[in-house]
């Protein structure tokens, strides 16, 4: 059995667009994932460590614990040995009360991979490979959280090539989850079921390379 520790934001906890609902998680791109993984014979168990509002290295200033930084390397510690570690963050870095644009997003994960790298896990246990995942773009906030948002679709210009330039420089792994789906119909910022389906699809044979080698 192999572990793979998912570390994202509402992306990926499963938020249902317009409510404070979430999504089962066999209709959540990391169930999705984990059950064609296994349904292929691979033998997987997939860890969500997903919190709504997560940014890579930024403080909310309005609700507390949401840095992403913070405590990672414990997280780490705690789930390994580890096959595989994917990020997919980012999308909360973009928020209108930031002025991070996607090179700073960028760095924001350059900043996490490191964190990871430099985990105090257990002698003899290896370093995780890291699968760097640029969030789709976010498009025309609606509902709620568009005030949270606005500006967030011209700041995400470039995330997914600002993304995989950091994945190469660091040596990790890089998929677009903008080339699967886009975001949300519904709310412009989340995944809709079908979306969700999507990434889960597109993204399995991608860690099906990284955890056999």
């Amino acid at each position: 059995m192999q572990d793979i520790l998912i570390y994202g934001d509402s992306l990926t906890w499963g938020i249902i667009p317009m409510t404070r609902k979430r999504f089962p998680f066999h209709e959540r791109w990391p169930g999705v994932m984990e059950n064609k993984l296994n349904a292929n014979g691979r033998r997987v168990r997939v860890i969500e460590d997903c919190l709504n509002g997560r940014r890579t290295v930024l403080d909310d200033p309005f609700k507390a614990g949401r840095n992403g930084i913070v405590g990672l390397a414990q997280r780490i510690e705690i789930h390994s040995p580890l096959a595989l570690v994917i990020l997919m963050l980012g999308t909360n870095d973009l928020q209108s009360m930031h002025s991070f644009n996607a090179w700073h997003a960028s760095q924001g994960i350059a900043a996490l991979v490191d964190a990871i790298r430099k985990a105090p896990i257990e002698p003899g246990m290896p370093a995780p490979p890291i699968l760097v995942v640029a969030p789709p773009a976010i498009q025309n906030p609606r509902g709620p959280l568009a005030p949270k948002f606005m500006g967030g679709d011209a700041k995400c210009i470039g995330l997914p090539e600002a993304y995989r330039e950091t994945a190469k420089a660091l040596g990790c792994s890089f998929f677009d989850a903008g080339t699967a789906t886009s975001s949300s119909n519904v709310d412009g910022i989340h995944l809709d079921l079908e979306q969700h389906l999507a990434l889960g699809e597109a993204i399995t044979p991608v860690v099906t390379s990284l955890i056999s080698l």
